[in-house]
């Protein structure tokens, strides 16, 4: 097992390896020392795989389990679930010092982490990833939310978890499509941050068959996209400055995502629009010769489409509503080289250029 000490206001510890949803209840008891009750927040896909053990858990450490179950899926992560699922904590009679146990996917840990925050006014949770996406990127950095009608994650609030365990065993059970749609969000991390990863990923692609075939080099590979998160969260955790950072390719990805009713996975919507904002950088020569391609191949090698049917006037539209609009403004992650990105303040006009260059270019091909 890997340990990642995360130094926000309410540090934390995120735990990588394997047979860790065993250690669930040990951790709530650790870490949420007053709590007597916990609620299991997961949904209708993970619930039946993972929820028994972790109750097993719980109950072996001396807490009172309950489950809140609802139904998966991205159109479910609305007002209406998580109303829900207050109700339930509340029916459940969860106190101040009780814990939530956010367990399954990127919605998941949004959704538990939103009800953790507002009920009573914020109480304890811990979360419990059980995707490659949530491992790397949403389990981490304290960011939950819920989507409106406008758009993606516009409501919500940064509140911390007490412990995130990532147990890559529950990497086994994906389907090779969801999977590889968690390869987006660690290809981001390789170009924002890290020439070394992002090499690694271009000579052996992230696979359930790499899982298969070599455990320790998964959770490595998991645990240094933690790494980098932390680094990020670390020095800008309620997302002033640096953590915008972390946003490259969703400025246009969530335009995707909404234009597509959220049917395409939140990471290859991430690849596609990595690919695009760097090809309408390309054709100006604002990065180094090749970079576009480069981050189209090791996305396809992932397994992801970077192919994006809609036009740039409907993808503008729909960005319009993205919370990193700032007036008649919007803050982009420009990238340079791998290993070197900048945040850059664009006006909402020069913006909608650079979507149509990048989409324009992309049909090109």
């Amino acid at each position: 097992m890997q340990l990642i000490p995360v130094h926000t206001d309410t540090p934390y510890d995120v735990h990588v390896g394997t047979f860790l949803l065993e250690r669930v209840g040990q951790t709530v008891r650790e870490t949420c020392p007053g709590a007597t009750r916990t609620t299991i927040v997961t949904d209708t896909n993970v619930g039946p795989l993972y929820a028994e053990v972790v109750r097993t858990s719980l109950t072996q450490a001396g807490l009172e389990p309950h489950t809140f179950t609802f139904e998966a899926g991205e159109k479910r992560k609305r007002a209406a679930t998580l109303v829900d699922c207050l109700e339930f904590l509340a029916e459940s009679e969860l106190s101040r010092g009780d814990a939530v146990v956010a367990l399954g996917g990127g919605v998941v840990g949004d959704l538990a982490g939103f009800a953790a925050a507002s009920y009573l006014r914020g109480i304890a949770y811990v979360q419990v990833p059980t995707s490659l996406l949530a491992m790397v990127d949403s389990s981490v950095g304290g960011k939950t939310a819920i989507d409106l009608e406008a758009g993606k994650n516009l409501a919500g609030a940064f509140w911390q978890p007490r412990a995130v365990l990532a147990d890559v065993g529950c990497l086994a059970t994906l389907e090779s499509a969801q999977f590889a749609d968690g390869c987006g969000e660690v290809i981001k991390h390789g170009v924002i941050a890290d020439p070394e990863l992002f090499a690694v990923l271009e000579g052996t692609p992230l696979t359930l068959d790499l899982l298969m075939a070599n455990v320790p080099a998964v959770e490595t590979i998991v645990a240094r996209n933690v790494a980098i998160k932390r680094d990020v969260v670390d020095a800008d955790e309620h997302e002033h400055g640096m953590r915008k950072l972390l946003n490259f390719g969703h400025s246009i990805g969530h335009a995707i995502e909404l234009c597509e009713h959220f049917q395409r996975g939140h990471g290859e919507c991430v690849a596609a629009g990595m690919v695009a904002i760097t090809r309408a950088v390309e054709a100006e020569g604002g990065c180094e010769p090749g970079l576009a391609e480069r981050i189209d191949a090791v996305c396809r090698a992932h397994g992801l489409s970077t192919a994006c049917t809609w036009d740039a006037d409907e993808l503008f539209e729909a960005a319009l509503h993205d919370k990193k609009r700032a007036g008649d403004a919007i803050d982009l992650v420009i990238p340079h080289a791998v290993g070197d990105c900048v945040i850059e303040r664009t006006p909402l006009p020069r913006f909608h250029e650079l979507i149509r260059a990048g989409v324009s270019a992309g049909k090109d091909r």
